[in-house]
């Protein structure tokens, strides 16, 4: 059984079908799992036993029946501690929400429940969602699988964990600048960014609305593919017959190989060697577009943020950590004028972005430029801290701001992702892409 916690979530899904698993051993097992890890507290928030047996057990008495929801049901996963779940409490990795319990699940929560998915609890993230290193001395921080002494990556981090650490077969996690993706290349899992609008935020504590995006962290893009449908309660891409022949990638040069360290930079060379190889034309090309919206994230982002949160912030600022409290605080002085030019300068950017890329069927780049960060020396080194943060999610904020779909993929190389970005609302296409990628970046 203990193989079990170490299978995607679409094979645990068809063994349930087959008769090979029943949905409350599987559940029991998860449950064992996460009881005895040391590091269970780091890595959730809250679980959920009672609510994921009950699950389970009505996913059991379906699969006997031959009544199944569909291909996840009796699937155990985890949540953020952002998504509302009725009766537990959701605190966003913050102490400003102590105490927080909502009276009803979130939109997607209920979604994926209506599809037969077990919820297995709550994860520890990033406090508000307002960092991408997955740092959170006010609660918890979650392990990174490939270092002990690092962080996970963030804002989504323990998603990242219980999924790499066997202690869920998904995690559900939001992406706001690379929330999702930062943790999943760090913890060598798939991680799916949703096109802002696609999923609905019912229920989600916000960040910042008109960015806010929720998706998976898995183990394979087909689990990726079937998780957006239970969230969104629709029918799952096709993947099958995927290929890369015929395939043409644009690879982003501008802004994204500033500074990256040589680990990451050869581990994307090598994946980009092997995605040709596998038969994609993959063309080097300029986007001066984005060098002007990058320097935009600023204003677009922590205004937002802290117009979302300043009577929360300032009616006790002493109980957050000081390096996201600052981040808040950056956005206090931008007036309303300044923040709508910005929008409305980055709507002409978005659409010289998609002029530019129309002919390819998506944009190629290194997920992070940097490697998991010691988590000692962040705690130690504010400017560390600050300087490491914005480097870890310059790359995945080009999806953000172009608003765009985007898929991080595993290179084989520990914490080291490529990523994918596709057209907005291009997710199909994108899950198919990414499922030929996925074969050709596999383990020889």
């Amino acid at each position: 059984m203990r193989d079990w916690l170490w299978m995607e979530a679409a094979a645990l899904g068809r063994a349930i079908g087959q008769g090979e698993i029943a949905p409350l051993d599987l559940c029991e097992t998860y449950l064992e799992a996460i009881e005895t890890h040391p590091r269970r507290d780091d890595i959730y928030s809250a679980v959920t036993p009672g609510r994921a047996r009950a699950e389970a057990r009505a996913a059991q008495q379906r699969a006997a029946a031959g009544m199944r929801l569909g291909p996840l049901d009796g699937v155990p996963i985890s949540w953020k501690d952002l998504f509302d779940s009725a009766g537990t409490a959701t605190q966003a990795g913050s102490a400003l929400l102590s105490g927080r319990v909502p009276p009803h699940d979130a939109t997607v929560l209920r979604n994926a429940t209506m599809a037969g998915l077990v919820c297995l609890g709550k994860t520890h993230m990033s406090e508000l969602a307002f960092s991408g290193l997955g740092l959170n001395p006010v609660t918890a921080t979650p392990p990174c699988v490939n270092d002990p002494g690092a962080v996970p990556g963030g804002s989504s981090s323990g998603a990242a964990a219980s999924v790499a650490f066997g202690l869920a077969a998904c995690g559900i996690g939001s992406d706001t600048g690379g929330s999702v993706r930062i943790p999943a290349a760090w913890n060598d899992l798939v991680g799916l960014k949703t096109t802002s609008g696609r999923l609905p935020l019912g229920g989600v504590v916000p960040l910042c609305a008109r960015f806010d995006t929720v998706g998976p962290l898995a183990r394979s893009v087909a689990d990726c593919a079937l998780m957006l449908a239970a969230l969104e309660g629709g029918k799952a891409a096709d993947l099958r017959g995927a290929s890369l022949k015929g395939v043409k990638l644009a690879a982003l040069q501008t802004v994204v190989f500033d500074d990256i360290r040589q680990g990451p930079l050869a581990a994307h060379e090598a994946a980009v060697a092997r995605l040709r190889d596998a038969g994609a034309t993959i063309e080097p090309i300029e986007a001066p577009e984005l060098a002007e919206a990058m320097p935009m994230s600023g204003t677009l982002f922590t205004a937002e943020a802290y117009g979302t949160w300043a009577d929360v912030i300032e009616a006790a600022p002493e109980r957050m950590f000081a390096p996201v409290l600052d981040r808040f605080r950056s956005g206090k002085d931008i007036s309303a004028a300044d923040f709508v030019a910005a929008w409305q300068k980055l709507e002409a950017l978005r659409a010289r972005w998609h002029a530019r890329f129309a002919g390819y069927d998506a944009v190629i780049l290194p997920c992070a430029p940097n490697l998991p960060p010691d988590r000692a020396r962040l705690m130690a080194d504010e400017a560390y801290y600050v300087s490491e943060n914005l480097l870890t999610l310059r790359n995945t904020r080009v999806g953000n701001l172009m608003g765009l779909c985007a898929m991080s993929l595993p290179t084989g190389v520990p914490s080291c992702g490529i990523m994918l970005c596709g057209k907005p609302f291009g997710e199909a296409a994108l899950l198919r892409l990414s499922a030929a990628a996925e074969r050709a970046l596999a383990p020889v």
